[in-house]
């Protein structure tokens, strides 16, 4: 087997870490659907659900036919998006007081949308999300020139040390998550500025590259991640600069360095399947090269909603209501003791 061939080996192992979705959670029935108003927009594991059982006021946990293992419900009595959001950011403030979760050591008063339907329930604290399991988006930029002897050539960015995630990580050129209050182009354009200071002149020349998805897991939790992608050729006497302070330091690298570079312990290993994506759109990983090419392909472009499964669960359960007779037993909502079903969820009388 060749060397490249070795090196797309590991490939196809580091896209089946991201994405093995019985990781040991999911085999131990371990985890259970967040569901606000009725729609499900996270998973909670085990070690989290036993401190949210403190707060029966914000969250009912009950039984569920149709999960087996049950859900986790914010309290339907809250009724709009703000209350929502004052609801559940108490709870996390707390959380975050007790110093119970890594996450949550890396807050930032920055706020990630949590949504259903492409409708928006709630705003949550960006680094509480992988406690929820709640779906998160993100905008990469892969910086690439066309070298005339060298060929393609693709800018990375070391992340700064301070950085509270992934300090000091080799990473796509620019990358950022999609904030509350921005769109996904704004985002790539706000980001492409604070980052690399790439002027506008050369900003418009954006492509859009569509989007690669994986499920990771780690100690800091669940990882859901979507992150819309885009390619920008850059001249080449253009050198990156950074001006927001995240970024130590840059480097041109040719496609098959690039390609080394991924598969080391300083690169940010949710950002690979960024560059896997770009070198496979631009022919430098063919199915000549790796015999588990179709297999790299999918696995960079998971269906994340098959995870979250709950509504349709519920929906074709109204077919069969005995299986709704359970779901209020072990119900530890404290302003959930009278419950009716009402559009297939319950409902507080």
């Amino acid at each position: 087997m060749s060397s490249t061939e070795v090196k797309l080996s590991r490939l196809l192992i580091l896209a089946q870490k991201f994405n093995n979705f019985y990781l040991s959670g999911f085999h131990k029935c371990d985890i259970r659907p967040f569901v606000v108003e009725g729609q499900q927009v996270g998973l909670i594991k085990s070690d989290v659900l036993k401190h949210l059982e403190k707060y029966p006021e914000v969250f009912c946990i009950r039984a569920c036919e149709q999960t087996k293992q049950g859900l986790v419900e914010l309290n339907p009595a809250f009724r709009d998006y703000n209350e929502r959001t004052e609801q559940l950011e108490k709870v996390l403030r707390n959380l975050r007081s007790e110093e119970l979760f890594p996450a949550l050591q890396g807050w930032r008063d920055e706020y990630f949308e949590v949504k259903a339907d492409c409708r928006a329930l709630l705003k949550m604290e960006r680094a509480a999300t992988p406690l929820f399991g709640v779906r998160k988006y993100g905008v990469d930029i892969n910086g690439y020139v066309m070298h005339p002897t060298l060929g393609l050539c693709i800018w990375l960015q070391q992340r700064s040390n301070t950085k509270e995630t992934w300090p000091g990580k080799w990473d796509n050129m620019v990358g950022g998550g999609l904030s509350v209050g921005f769109g996904i182009k704004e985002t790539a354009i706000k980001e492409a500025a604070e980052e690399a200071s790439i002027p506008c002149d050369l900003v418009k020349n954006l492509v859009s590259a569509g989007c690669v998805s994986f499920y990771f897991e780690s100690r800091q939790g669940l990882f859901p991640n979507t992150e819309y992608v885009f390619d920008l050729e850059l001249p080449l006497d253009f050198v990156p600069q950074n001006a927001d302070g995240e970024v130590q330091a840059f480097e041109l690298l040719t496609a098959k360095d690039c390609v080394e570079r991924v598969f080391t312990s300083d690169f940010k290993t949710t950002s690979a399947p960024v560059v896997i994506d770009f070198l496979i759109r631009h022919g430098h990983i063919t199915a000549d090269d790796v015999v588990d090419f179709t297999q790299i392909v999918e696995l960079l472009h998971v269906p994340l909603q098959s995870l979250y499964t709950y509504k349709t669960r519920l929906e074709q359960s109204k077919k069969q209501p005995q299986f709704l007779q359970g779901d209020s037993k072990n119900c530890n909502c404290a302003k959930l003791q009278k419950i009716s079903v009402e559009n297939g969820h319950k409902k507080p009388n």
